[in-house]
């Protein structure tokens, strides 16, 4: 068939799909109780299939297009298996045991959940992942916070804050890299312009984790005899010195050093194995085991088992299924052009700044509800609305902030995103398993979902919205950059570009 053959879907026809995706996932979800998001998102992949050869559009150019965005995602699937293997060699080293070990002497409850957030960020912008960052010093703070007898959903909550919110500033960090890649800004110049709504959006959370560790244990005694139980019991079955967090020490020089972050994090996972080998005692088909399955441990005591029997590449198959799935149903939306109907016509309707940043900002956030994947909330925004940013003489680091916290900050949110399946699985949130109330770590991550707020806030108040210099007005000429006044020509059209820097 050719192309010439090929029609452009109206914006109704490119909303369908969507639509009837989002019901199939509602049934699933809420009538059926069943939270597995796959084969609703797997009829919205065939859906969308549909409606392109109605289009015109053959199966094989569909599915070069699916398959191309599912590659892109690779990166992803390969760090899912790493973080994995690193949770299981972790624990059969010693290495989260001892931090939790550690945490439930050192730490208050009171302070707990402010404390772990900030944990978790100078970890994340260290190490520059929020997925590795949520798989073990998460991890170790969920165990601490279950001796506090607080609420898993304020833990997962805590620890989501910090961990992505440290992902998004950290140089080190594939989306911070990725943001101004696709809108053509530098890199520590993004960084910098994310500051005004990073530092509220921590300090009103810190506050509220504050005043919600004294309220969660006002009244009530801390059930001492429990965290007792627990420290005497990683004691009984690990063997606990500095030496344990030697594979952390690792990662974190490993990233300081700019090396990339699946060769540091699986440096990370053999040298936990290392560990387990020479300090536990460990067989070393048991770590292959562990890397593979998961740690296994019987120790009588139910907190430990619940929390520690966890990790291994098996751990990850669910999420990594529902990456795929979720990336293919993308590249399938992005390939028979319906995401770009839906972002011309969100063009269309924004007149003022705060219109245009908020429809950026949204659509990072509808993209990562729709397919699943961080990245692609990230770049298919950045590249389209670019060039009406330059047209209306704003800097792109306006926008490049906005798919930052629209894209980063909103995905583990998703439950069925990228981001939002690792939390719930490597934190052990029991969603699959009919724990839905866990689910309130979404509203709990207060420094996710505030920070784009802010942002949209700012630039309907006009205040943190840079207009573009005139050095930046030349860069774009004489890099020949697309540049688009909305209401002369609205109906420019262009292709995303996803490759990262």
């Amino acid at each position: 068939m050719s192309n010439k053959t090929i029609k452009r879907p109206t914006l109704g026809l490119a909303l369908l799909p969507i639509v009837l995706t989002l019901g199939v996932l509602g049934i699933q979800l809420f009538h059926f109780k069943d939270f597995t998001p796959h084969i609703p998102l797997a009829f919205g992949l065939a859906i969308t299939a549909a409606l392109g050869w109605l289009q015109g559009h053959r199966w094989q150019d569909m599915e070069a297009g699916a398959l191309r965005v599912v590659t892109i995602g690779l990166q992803s699937v390969a760090i899912l298996m790493v973080v994995g293997m690193i949770i299981g060699t972790w624990i059969a080293s010693g290495t989260v045991p001892y931090m939790i070990h550690a945490g439930l002497q050192l730490l208050t409850p009171a302070w707990f959940l402010a404390a772990g957030m900030l944990l978790c960020a100078v970890v994340s912008v260290s190490l520059g992942t929020s997925w590795g960052t949520v798989g073990t010093v998460g991890l170790a703070l969920m165990g601490i916070g279950a001796g506090f007898d607080i609420p898993m959903y304020w833990t997962a909550g805590a620890v989501v804050s910090g961990a992505f919110f440290g992902d998004k500033i950290s140089p080190l960090s594939d989306t911070t890299n990725l943001a101004p890649a696709v809108t053509g800004t530098n890199l520590f110049d993004h960084i910098r312009n994310m500051m005004p709504t990073t530092v509220p959006a921590m300090l009103i959370a810190f506050v509220i984790y504050l005043v919600a560790g004294y309220n969660l244990i006002d009244g009530r005694p801390v059930d001492f005899a429990k965290i007792t139980a627990i420290t005497q019991g990683i004691e009984s079955q690990f063997t606990l010195s500095w030496i344990v967090l030697l594979p952390a020490a690792l990662v974190l020089v490993l990233a300081l050093n700019k090396m990339p972050a699946i060769p540091s994090l699986f440096a990370g996972a053999v040298a936990g194995g290392v560990v387990a080998l020479f300090v536990q005692g460990t067989g070393l088909h048991e770590v292959f085991t562990y890397m593979h399955s998961g740690f296994k441990l019987e120790s009588g005591i139910t907190e430990i088992d619940k929390l520690l029997n966890r990790g291994g590449i098996e751990s990850m198959t669910w999420v990594i299924t529902l990456v795929l799935i979720a990336l293919g149903f993308g590249g399938a939306l992005e390939h028979t052009r319906c995401l770009e109907v839906i972002v011309e016509a969100l063009l269309k309707r924004t007149r003022s700044f705060g219109s245009m940043q908020a429809a950026a900002t949204g659509t990072a956030v509808a993209t990562n509800l729709v397919a699943g994947d961080p990245y692609l909330s990230i770049a298919l925004p950045g590249r389209m609305f670019a060039p009406t940013y330059r047209g209306k003489g704003y800097s792109t680091l306006n926008l490049s902030r906005a798919v930052e916290e629209g894209g980063t900050l909103v995905s583990p949110l998703v439950p069925w995103n990228a981001g939002g399946a690792i939390v719930i699985t490597a934190l052990g949130l029991g969603i699959s398993d009919g724990q839905f109330e866990n689910l309130l770590y979404i509203p709990l991550a207060f420094a996710c979902w505030m920070s784009p707020v802010i942002g949209i806030a700012y630039a309907y108040l006009g205040w943190f919205s840079p207009k573009a210099s005139a050095a930046e007005q030349q860069r774009w000429r004489d890099l020949g950059e697309a540049i688009q006044t909305i209401d002369t020509n609205p109906g420019v059209r262009l292709q995303p570009s996803y490759a990262a820097s």
